[in-house]
């Protein structure tokens, strides 16, 4: 059980957020990435799998 609460998830933002919806931005932002080729080292959890998949257009995700 240890060892699953220390994986963790890769994100890079790989498309800009121009066009996008108001609420998909902040999703971005609530994932820490800002500008475009940001990645941020997440914990993985129900959470930040739930941000992914509602902005999963605009991310790239590495395991």
């Amino acid at each position: 059980m240890a060892n699953e609460s220390n994986k963790t998830v890769k994100v890079r933002l790989v498309r800009g957020l121009r066009g996008s919806q108001s609420r998909h931005r902040l999703s971005v932002k609530a994932l820490g990435l800002n500008k475009l080729n940001d990645v941020r080292e997440l914990k993985d959890s129900p959470q930040v799998r739930g941000l992914i998949a509602k902005v999963h257009y605009l991310v790239r995700v590495e395991e």
